[in-house]
């Protein structure tokens, strides 16, 4: 499945596209990070467990992970987040978008990707923000020593360095108790990017709903049944996420990376989107 070559282009509004599997099957596969902040390096495992049938490209918006330092990257580089996805979907063919958390949420505020995708996956996202005040509520009830102090800390003085003091010691929320340490290696290893965080908060989080449904596009829709950051019951309440191209899988006792827990699980749900993906 993973081939030797690899490809590393931008769009002209400095998407970064990263080539990390070259699979003889059908389809460009673009994983697109969540955070934001996180960059697309938290998606190396996904497209490990994943095994798409396709070549698999890692997605970063401009200004985020670590897309930061090109000289050809705009003045403003979040000035058109998150519509310039349909940018990174025009530059390949038979195009498969996978957006983990937030990254499906700014696929589903892109409504022109409607007509320009073969299919979509969504990983542990949401149809609308509804999932703020939820784990929100979650986190009250459930409080882990050092996050107030390093959210203190970030509010003191907002960088990357105590953004990534601050999600690690959130870190055991993402991860059922049996996975805490390798989801807190996972994280400790990423590039974080407090301009992209700050970038969502003022833009984008509270405010965000779904500009679009998938309807009649092959869609894989996967969630944890212990994610406590994104609330997966949100997709119940929600028809235009629900319908015979649509495909709804639950992994128990898998968190908000749900292929860290039960990477089998998440292999056998691509599978089955690839089945939906053949003529």
């Amino acid at each position: 499945m993973v081939g030797t070559e690899r490809q590393e282009r931008w769009t002209a509004s400095g998407v970064r596209l990263r080539q990390v599997t070259s699979g003889g099957g059908r389809g460009n596969w673009l994983f697109v990070p969540g955070g934001p902040g996180l960059g697309s390096e938290s998606l190396h495992g996904l497209v490990t467990a994943a095994q798409v049938p396709g070549a698999a490209w890692l997605v970063d918006l401009p200004g985020d992970g670590s897309n930061r330092d090109r000289p050809a990257l705009p003045a403003d580089p979040y000035a058109h987040w998150p519509g310039v996805l349909t940018e990174a979907a025009q530059a390949l063919d038979d195009v498969v978008m996978v957006g983990h958390s937030t990254g499906g949420m700014f696929l589903l505020s892109v409504p022109e990707l409607a007509a320009q995708l073969t299919g979509l996956a969504l990983i542990s996202s949401a149809p609308h923000a509804g999932w703020r005040p939820a784990f929100a509520r979650y986190a009250q009830d459930h409080p882990l020593p050092g996050v107030d102090t390093a959210a203190e800390r970030h509010a003191r003085q907002p960088d990357d360095r105590t953004l990534r003091a601050l999600t690690l010691a959130a870190a055991p929320w993402n991860f059922s108790p049996s996975a805490a340490a390798d989801g807190r290696a996972l994280l400790a290893g990423l590039p974080y990017c407090h301009d992209a965080v700050a970038w969502a908060d003022a833009h984008f989080d509270d405010s965000y709903r779904a500009r679009w449904t998938p309807r009649s596009l092959p869609t894989l829709i996967v969630s944890g049944g212990q994610d406590h950051v994104v609330d997966q019951r949100l997709w119940q309440g929600e028809p235009g996420f629900h319908g015979p191209r649509i495909l709804h899988r639950r992994i128990a006792e898998a968190g908000h990376f749900p292929w860290i827990e039960n990477p089998e699980a998440v292999r056998a749900a691509f599978a089955d989107l690839a089945g939906l993906l053949d003529p």
